[in-house]
């Protein structure tokens, strides 16, 4: 067996994240957690990781040896550099902002080597002079599995996930369009992030020139993996909601999900209230991001909160009689 065809072997999909039930104050609706914390690296970016590598070595851009390159920070580059160290590549991935020991950790520890470029956009120029392949994971966004898998366990009425690169919801909607299945995708879309505005406007280079304070999801412009005609709805989440329904999670499940996880869930919880309010039945699926200790230095920490100006509290009673715990 050659190096490309072990490297598709080491590539191949694991075993399916679960499923959670998460209460509701809904008779006759169900709202289940995807539960992506549970994948080897902890997060959806396992899944976006595999698939920028499947398709890097099917279309010839990675072989044995090669060094791969990313621009990027957290869970993304935690995730790379796993498959990195399994498929024998080297990993460089290039970080916004000075060196930080905390970012740097996971990363190296998996055997791939962290650079910090000041200022933070210029992490892109960065990677691109580095020799060897960059995954580009914003302009090769690539589909992944959780589709076939999410729909191999349960069909729901609608799906919610956040949008960094906007392959999640590609991937979804491309696979129910693909299916007929009867489902729509919703995108929780946080402050500042441009996919709102230019999902609702029809402008697919909308930009808002300002950075996101949910880690992992929205952009200050449009990426070209987001695709609008895939997505049924885009559902603004202010900041604060998606803090107090991170805490919320962690109340309920014990997991210490990030904020992107919150977002996704105070978006499933204003569907839910909607088919309440006609009289529907059905399932929603929110598609939890991450789960981590270090969340609770952040999104869990009262101090931070205060810091960044986000008032948790005022979404609490909001949470509590939708969910009714």
């Amino acid at each position: 067996m050659n190096w490309n065809a072990r490297a598709l072997d080491v590539l191949a999909a694991g075993e399916p994240t679960p499923l959670i039930d998460f209460p509701v104050q809904a008779p006759g609706i169900r709202l289940l957690l995807k539960d992506e914390s549970a994948q080897p690296t902890g997060s959806l970016r396992h899944r976006h990781a595999r698939a920028l590598f499947r398709r890097a070595i099917l279309d010839g851009l990675v072989a044995e040896g090669t060094t791969v390159v990313e621009a990027t920070g957290g869970n993304a580059a935690v995730a790379q550099a796993w498959f990195a160290r399994r498929l024998g590549l080297p990993y460089i991935v290039v970080m916004p902002g000075e060196r930080s020991e905390a970012r740097a950790r996971a990363v190296e520890a998996l055997g791939g080597e962290c650079r910090f470029v000041t200022p933070p956009l210029a992490i892109y120029d960065a990677a691109r002079e580095i020799p060897g392949h960059f995954l580009d994971q914003f302009g090769r966004a690539a589909e992944h599995d959780l589709g076939e898998e999410l729909f191999g366990q349960v069909r729901p009425d609608w799906v919610v996930t956040g949008a960094g690169t906007g392959a999640t919801s590609a991937t979804l909607g491309r696979w129910i369009r693909a299916h007929e299945v009867e489902c729509r995708v919703a995108v929780a879309d946080p402050d500042n992030s441009a996919y709102f505005p230019g999902w609702t406007l029809d402008v697919p280079d909308y930009a808002t020139g300002m950075p996101s304070r949910i880690e992992g999801i929205g952009r200050p412009r449009v990426e070209p993996g987001f695709r609008p005609d895939l997505v049924d709805l885009v559902v603004p989440v202010p900041d604060a909601a998606s803090v107090a329904a991170a805490r919320h999670i962690k109340e309920v499940t014990g997991l210490p999900v990030g904020g992107s996880s919150g977002t996704a869930l105070w978006a499933a919880l204003e569907l839910v209230e909607r088919m309440r309010a006609r009289g529907e039945t059905g399932t929603v699926v929110s598609v939890l991001g991450d789960a981590a200790d270090r969340h609770l230095a952040t999104y869990h920490d009262d101090a931070w909160a205060a810091g960044k100006g986000l008032d948790a509290g005022q979404y609490t009673e909001e949470l509590r009689s939708r969910t009714g715990v």
